[in-house]
C-alpha cells in the first residue's frame, strides 16, 4: 500500500511537529524505567507551563480528549449532583451526556451554535450546582467563549461550585490561563494544537477540586487517585502501577511540548492568530461568510458556510484527491452546509493558508 501525503487541515487530527513524529521511532522503555520516569515527570511539568497552572496534578491521561472528558466528571459527579453545562456546540452537548451517565442531575443551558456562551445565562440556570462546565474553544463551530469570566462570575456567587473546561482544541493555540481563571478541571487532547498524534489527554486538577474528588468512583480505569499515585507518586512518595502508560506517545507529547515552549507561547499564539486572520479574511475575499460570531471567533480552527448551489462533500473529496488536503464537514445538522478548516499546531503556518485557498479557488 503506497504511503499517502496527507495535509490534515480539518478539526483533527492535524499533521503532528516534526519532533513530536521523530520521538515515537525512538528506542521503547518500559513504563517504569527510570529514564522514562524522569521523561513522564518533564512531560508533566511542561503540561503545567502550557496550562498555565501550578497544580500538582497535572499529568496525560491514556485515551484521547473525550478520555479527560469522562474523567472530568467520573470524579467529580456523585448520583443526584445537580451539574451546570453550557451548551453551544456538540462537544457541550457530549458533556451533558456524560455527566449524565453518572448520575448527574444535569441542568442544560442552551445557546445557538456558533455563539459563545453566556454567563449570566448559565449563572441563572441553578441557584447551587456542584459544578459548572462548558467548552472553551467549540470544535464543532469555531467559537471561543470566556472561560475567565465565567469561572470568576461562579466563584463569586459561591466558591464551593467546581468549574470544568474543555479546551481540546485550545491548548497550546490560544492562552489558557487554568490558575489565573479559576478552573478547577480542564482537559484536552494532543492531536489539535499541541502537535501530537492522537493518544493522550492532558488534564489538570486543583486542589480544591481534589479535595473534594469522589473517592471511589464508578471506574477503575479513569480513577484519578489509582492514576495519581502512579503519576506522582502516593502519600508515601513511591510510584504504584496502575496500568502499562503508552510510553511511546508520552515521548512524543514530551517532545511535541518541547518543540512549542522553544518557541515560546507568546509567540505560538501569535502565529496562530496571524494564520487564522489570514485565511478567515481570504475566505471572506472569496464571498464565503463566516459561521462562527465575530469577535468570538478561533484562529485556530475556522467555520464557513457552504455557498449555495455547492456539494459540500464532493468539494472536500476534490481537495483530498486533487491536492492531498483534508478539511472538516460541519457537526450535526451543519453536516452539509458548514466547512470547518484547522490551522492547527505544526499547521499553523502561512504556506498552509496559501495552499488552502488556492486549491478551494480551483474547485469551486
Amino acid at each position: 500500500m503506497a504511503l499517502l501525503d496527507r495535509v490534515l487541515l480539518g478539526p483533527g487530527p492535524s499533521n503532528p511537529y516534526p519532533e513530536a513524529t521523530l520521538a515515537l521511532g525512538a528506542p521503547l522503555l518500559g513504563h517504569l524505567d527510570p529514564e522514562f520516569l524522569r521523561v513522564l515527570d518533564e512531560t508533566c511539568a511542561r503540561l503545567r507551563t502550557v496550562w498555565g497552572t501550578a497544580n500538582r496534578r497535572t499529568l496525560p491521561l491514556s485515551g484521547t480528549g473525550s478520555i479527560g472528558m469522562e474523567a472530568a466528571f467520573a470524579n467529580t459527579v456523585r448520583r443526584g449532583d445537580v451539574a451546570v453545562i453550557a451548551v453551544n456546540g456538540l462537544f457541550g452537548e457530549r458533556m451533558c451526556d456524560v455527566a449524565g451517565r453518572y448520575g448527574a442531575e444535569v441542568v442544560r443551558v442552551d445557546h445557538e451554535w456558533g455563539q459563545p456562551v453566556d454567563v449570566q445565562r448559565v449563572l441563572d440556570a441553578h441557584p447551587s450546582p456542584r459544578l459548572v462546565a462548558a467548552v472553551h474553544a467549540e470544535t464543532s463551530t469555531g467559537v471561543r467563549s470566556d472561560i475567565g469570566a465565567l469561572a470568576a462570575a461562579v466563584r463569586a456567587r459561591d466558591e464551593r461550585v467546581l468549574v470544568i473546561a474543555d479546551c481540546v482544541t485550545s491548548l497550546a493555540g490560544s492562552p489558557v490561563l487554568v490558575d489565573e481563571w479559576g478552573v478547577d478541571i480542564a482537559y484536552s487532547g494532543t492531536q489539535k494544537c499541541v502537535g501530537v498524534a492522537p493518544g493522550l489527554a492532558p488534564f489538570t486538577v486543583s486542589e480544591r477540586a481534589w479535595a473534594r474528588r469522589v473517592p471511589h468512583p464508578p471506574t477503575w480505569y479513569l480513577d484519578l487517585g489509582l492514576i495519581g499515585d502512579y503519576v506522582s507518586g502516593g502519600a508515601g512518595g513511591g510510584r504504584t502501577y496502575h496500568h502499562t502508560a503508552p510510553v511511546a506517545m508520552i515521548a512524543s507529547l514530551h517532545a511535541g511540548l518541547g518543540r512549542v515552549l522553544e518557541e515560546g507561547l507568546p509567540e505560538v499564539f501569535e502565529r496562530h492568530r496571524l494564520v487564522g486572520t489570514a485565511l478567515q479574511d481570504g475566505l471572506e475575499d472569496m464571498g464565503l461568510k463566516l459561521f462562527a460570531a465575530e469577535g468570538h471567533r478561533l484562529p485556530q480552527l475556522t467555520s464557513v458556510w457552504v455557498p449555495d448551489g455547492v456539494d459540500s462533500a464532493a468539494v472536500r473529496k476534490r481537495l483530498l484527491e486533487e491536492f492531498g488536503v483534508e478539511i472538516g464537514a460541519g457537526a450535526k445538522e451543519f453536516a452539509a452546509t458548514v466547512w470547518r478548516i484547522g490551522l492547527m499546531g505544526h499547521n499553523a503556518r502561512m504556506d498552509r493558508v496559501e495552499l488552502l485557498l488556492g486549491a478551494l479557488r480551483k474547485v469551486l
